[in-house]
């Protein structure tokens, strides 16, 4: 089964608050007084009234959420060099739809993400999550509120039930993006090279040519042309605008290093240039 292979990095890795001053041996000025260490590596510096939020409690209080709405699902963690982690819940219920192929099955999907280095905002919203290409679509976004109180040293994560959250998003958002996912089927690519270009044309992601003196297509975009044409002849169909779409995700998730939630503003970005097309 294909929902076997998700990833499972560990991120429940260690994770200290630590006086600055006390492991350099040197002084420090107001406002960098505590180091985060996260796995044995100074990963932040932060003030003595920084309030750190664990993995295990933002992440285990999220999944005791989930538990509680009663729905089937399976989990996928991502762990980037110990600063950053995300936690997907993908819900494996009837709750699902195909796109024009039973075998390019969309799931929702849950994400949270947090960070130790503060390159992510501690954070947690609804997105899709496709068979084929096994990445999170994050076209469509609810966003799960959440509030953090402080109080003095200690951290308290009030956590809303998810349940109105889920049927507010399968409502309002998860099958009726699946309308536009349709119209993006319909539209056969006849030049996958000249749709590729276009789309970088557009937004720049990454660059087409291989140099200003050489026009072939370079590294990445050869990737995105070979991942369009490897799932058309996987489906059984030909080319167009969706798998356009998933090849470009495909790339953005996986070879480009790119935040969680620059992905996931690209994601959009790139969804909205592609859905133009129609």
């Amino acid at each position: 089964m294909y929902l076997n292979r998700l990833q499972q990095d560990e991120v429940f890795v260690p994770v200290q608050l630590r006086p600055l001053e006390a492991l350099t041996g040197m002084p420090n000025r107001k406002g960098m007084e505590r180091a985060i260490v996260s796995n044995g590596k100074i990963v932040n510096v932060v003030s003595k009234r920084y309030g750190h939020i664990p993995n295990e409690l933002f992440f285990g209080k999220a999944e005791e959420r989930v538990i509680k709405t009663g729905l089937a699902y399976r989990r996928q963690t991502i762990n980037r060099s110990d600063r950053s982690f995300s936690m997907d819940f993908i819900l494996t219920d009837s709750s699902q739809f195909s796109v024009g192929h039973r075998e390019d099955t969309i799931l929702p999907m849950l994400r949270f993400t947090n960070s130790y280095d503060g390159s992510e905002r501690t954070s947690g919203h609804f997105g899709c999550y496709r068979k084929v290409c096994s990445n999170g679509l994050h076209v469509a976004q609810t966003e799960i509120g959440f509030s953090i109180k402080h109080h003095k040293r200690c951290v308290n994560l009030i956590m809303p039930e998810l349940e109105g959250l889920f049927r507010k998003f399968m409502d309002n958002e998860f099958y009726t993006i699946s309308d536009r996912f349709h119209q993006l089927m319909t539209v056969e690519l006849l030049d996958t090279k000249a749709f590729v270009k276009e789309v970088l044309d557009r937004t720049k992601l990454f660059r087409y040519e291989c140099s200003d003196t050489n026009d072939n297509p370079s590294k990445r975009a050869r990737e995105v042309i070979e991942i369009l044409d490897r799932e058309a002849v996987l489906l059984g169909t030909t080319p167009n605008l969706w798998l356009g779409y998933n090849a470009f995700n495909a790339v953005l998730h996986g070879s480009l290093r790119r935040s969680f939630s620059r992905q996931e503003r690209l994601d959009k970005q790139l969804f909205e240039t592609v859905y133009e097309m129609v």
